[in-house]
């Protein structure tokens, strides 16, 4: 794999972080990986040397973090009626008494968000140059 970054500067946007990333590096062994990444050590690597008009590809990446959540927001139940007690943005019944524990099918409170995600057969429709 090689390590990347983005040049923030060269876009109309008012971002001036780099994104970093690791790109994965095929074909051959891995002497022939190594030396095509030798040969591309500080240099500039354009979208069109990467990809090309009309071919699918696959997208890896993190999903917008939300934190930790509660099962309403998390899962969507339906919330409690009003008189209940101790709140109403709860899980009416976690399970049966037997197997007595809870079932992983059961929604529960915790992390929302910042979850890996593969996404296949993404098509490239177009590539443009940049503005400047």
């Amino acid at each position: 794999r090689v390590i990347a970054h983005t040049q923030p500067s060269k876009t109309p946007l008012k971002k001036k972080k780099a994104d970093i990333m690791e790109i994965q590096v095929n074909g051959g062994d891995v002497s022939a990986k190594l030396e095509f990444a030798e040969k591309l050590l500080e240099k500039e690597i354009t979208a069109d040397s990467v990809f090309a008009q009309n071919e699918i590809i696959d997208t890896i990446a993190v999903t917008k973090g939300k934190g930790f959540e509660g099962v309403t927001t998390r899962w969507g139940i339906t919330r409690l009626p009003r008189k209940t007690h101790k709140g109403l943005r709860k899980v009416a019944c976690i399970g049966a008494w037997h197997p007595s524990r809870v079932l992983f099918t059961v929604a529960r409170a915790g992390q929302n968000g910042y979850h890996h995600r593969t996404e296949l057969g993404k098509k490239v429709y177009r590539l443009g140059k940049g503005k400047r």
